[in-house]
């Protein structure tokens, strides 16, 4: 079982809830790990969002159970009566279901039966609920911050070179369709992750305007970097349905179209490689140069072929033309931000590795 940052801190957030709430000699310490537990989240920006809205939610919680309590009491029905409101209301006001939850959590908890004075008992709960919520707050802001910018890098680093290898082998009527198969899914899971994780990264916050300028070119370019990696992906996938259909082209195109392709994928590692640092300044012209492909040029061939032979199962080659023009119209978008990106890269290099 591989324990994530997100599970430790989870687990370090309700043990400081508790020691904290014993400390205290709070009535309720319970009540702080499961507000802990609820407030969790996976980037600073959106803990400090968290403990906004949850202690919104809970003092909306709290002020339903107390009014509740004074003028019809605290029978279970009474206590459904409340959960139904406090949700009905937080759902209005657009707050998330761990904030709902926790709302919820707190009408039980000071709508249960006691001996003590119920204002005192109320104020004890609604406490250690909101020192709960300061508790993961603070692990949140302190321990194990993320890096967005690192793995984010990294995760698409790792799925362009998958696809770039894949569309290699899969040009030449080499791979196993099983086995490629299998990779479609397991790439689309990737930009799932890369999305997720892109979007917990633009949401981080600089605090200084010279930061603040960087982090929005990175963003752009990482965006950029996505956006030409999922269209190679979708080149893949064209190759992928049309495998068992590849001999109708004729093979003089076959060989161009393989020639010019392996210059595009050639061009995109060049470019990821420039990212990480590993190509010299003085020596990017000339590969580009040497490099460059012509997909245009391609398409135009493929066209050629159609109006040649009228046959109209070939139109199916159409989606694979589009998406090669796509791809790399993407990529020579990539190749222009890249450029002005260099200017002032050795100030704002984005994070390939971690520190």
């Amino acid at each position: 079982m591989k324990l994530g940052a997100r599970m430790m801190k989870t687990g370090l957030a309700v043990a400081v809830a508790l020691y904290v709430a014993e400390l205290l000699g709070f009535v309720s310490p319970l009540l702080a790990a499961i507000a802990a537990l609820f407030s969790i989240q996976p980037s600073i920006y959106r803990s400090y969002q968290s403990i906004v809205e949850q202690i919104q939610g809970n003092l909306i919680g709290a002020g339903i159970a107390i009014i509740a309590v004074f003028t019809l009491g605290n029978d279970p029905f009474v206590v459904a009566f409340a959960i139904i409101v406090v949700i009905g209301l937080t759902m209005n006001l657009k707050m998330n279901e761990s904030t709902i939850s926790l709302a919820a959590v707190a009408v039980v908890a000071l709508m249960d039966s006691t001996d003590l004075t119920f204002i005192y008992f109320a104020a004890s709960r609604l406490s250690s609920l909101l020192l709960g919520i300061l508790a993961a707050f603070v692990v949140n802001l302190v321990f194990v911050p993320p890096h967005y910018e690192t793995r984010l890098f990294a995760r698409i680093d790792t799925t362009t070179t998958d696809i770039l290898q894949w569309l290699r082998v899969t040009t030449r009527q080499l791979s196993d369709e099983p086995a490629l198969k299998y990779e479609i899914t397991r790439i689309q899971d990737n930009f799932r992750w890369i999305d997720h994780t892109y979007l917990l990264y633009s949401e981080e916050r600089t605090y200084f305007k010279g930061k603040r300028f960087a982090k929005g070119r990175k963003l752009v370019l990482f965006r950029q970097l996505i956006t030409t990696t999922k269209k190679s992906f979708d080149v893949l996938k064209a190759f992928y349905r049309l495998d068992h259909r590849i001999e109708q082209i004729p093979s003089e195109f076959q060989d161009s179209l393989v020639n010019e392709l392996d210059k595009l994928i050639n061009s995109h590692e060049k470019i990821v490689l420039s990212l990480k640092g590993r190509i010299k300044q003085t020596h990017k012209q000339s590969l580009r140069q040497i490099e460059e492909p012509n997909i245009p040029v391609v398409v135009e061939q493929l066209i050629k072929v159609y109006e040649e032979n009228h046959n109209p199962d070939k139109l199916i080659f159409l989606p694979l033309a589009s998406q090669l023009m796509e791809y790399h119209y993407q990529l020579e978008k990539f190749k222009r931000l890249l450029k002005s990106y260099e200017k002032h890269r050795h100030r704002n290099s984005i994070q390939t590795t971690e520190k």
